[in-house]
């Protein structure tokens, strides 16, 4: 269902069919002292582990129902993302490099980023669905970045929740990552304002390793500069895609000039992509690069219906980061 806009909102369809109505009323006065993120325990013992991997058999993982098809409307309003000193922790140095741009393709490159970029399955009100997600370099080296709707929606965590890295056509080559906590910005844990559509899991470790020894980490930077060239990853399940295969889109981003502070870039990616990467500095030959964003919704209006729109990694994204990698 798409809505046509009304005075003063725009509709939204977040990577799938259910439209959205974004308040751009005033943004509200920030509180004091940074608000913490939220979190949620999830399989934190041996026999809640191997009963999350009992359950997600390869028959319920072709099965599982991208996110973005059973959203619920919902209201958010226009908000000013709180910006601090800008910061990045790189993976490795490469030299950059950009193609052409890229509307939607299969990436045929490979590199570290068929090895970091993962499906994300879990349960969702009873239902099993899915999203994409990213290991990046971190303290604990167990830190899976995803989008808040891929953690929480409509006031419920999810459960069940796994990290699938490399995922290639039902074949699961690093393995099915458990989560041990989900996590998600502040903002995102109370009104899951769309602002700050931004998630993570600190995955267990499997079989006596934890998750960046086996499939390596990208980097994560924060507070940079709008308008960048990037890259952005995820595994798009909604036709004409159907979740077997990493897929890429690469363009210059610009600045969400109707309904959020988000950034968005060309991209025909469909449900199923949210929390996919956003990379600057990717290096095509490595496959590596330092994530930026997420892919988090789309409009839902002819003109911009081929554009991607990602929140913008500002201090609550870092806070978020920070807390995860320490857990």
């Amino acid at each position: 269902m798409k809505r046509s806009p009304q005075p003063g909102r725009a509709a939204l369809v977040l990577l799938g069919g259910t439209a959205l109505a974004v308040s751009l009323a005033a943004p509200a006065h920030a509180a004091a002292g940074p608000p913490s993120p939220g979190a949620r325990a999830q399989a934190t013992t041996d026999a809640l582990r191997q009963s999350v991997l009992r359950f997600w058999t390869p028959a319920r993982m072709r099965s599982a129902v991208p996110m973005e098809r059973i959203f619920k409307p919902r209201h958010v309003s226009r908000a000013t993302v709180q910006r601090g000193v800008a910061a990045s922790v790189a993976p490795t140095t490469a030299a950059s490099l950009f193609s052409l741009p890229n509307g939607g393709s299969a990436w045929t490159g490979g590199g570290a980023v068929t090895r970091t970029a993962g499906r994300v399955f879990f349960t969702y009100q009873g239902r099993t669905a899915s999203c994409s997600g990213d290991a990046v370099t971190s303290g604990n080296k167990s830190t899976v970045i995803t989008a808040g709707h891929c953690v929480k929606l409509d006031g419920a965590w999810h459960t069940n929740w796994v990290f699938v890295p490399g995922y290639n056509n039902g074949n699961r080559p690093y393995g099915t990552w458990t989560a041990a906590r989900t996590l998600s910005t502040p903002q995102w844990t109370a009104t899951e304002d769309m602002n700050y559509d931004v998630g993570a899991a600190v995955v267990n470790q499997l079989n006596g390793q934890r998750l960046t020894d086996v499939v390596g980490g990208q980097g994560i930077a924060f507070n940079q500069a709008r308008g960048q060239k990037l890259y952005t990853f995820g595994y798009p399940a909604a036709a004409p895609y159907d979740g077997s295969k990493l897929i890429y889109c690469s363009d210059r981003t610009f600045n969400d000039f109707l309904g959020t502070t988000d950034i968005g870039l060309r991209c025909n990616m469909t449900g199923g992509s949210s929390g996919g990467p956003w990379y600057l500095n990717f290096n095509e030959t490595t496959g590596l690069g330092t994530q930026n964003s997420v892919n988090s919704f789309k409009y839902g209006l002819p003109f911009l219906s081929d554009y991607m729109f990602g929140p913008y990694f500002g201090t609550d994204a870092q806070n978020l980061y920070n807390q995860a990698q320490s857990s």
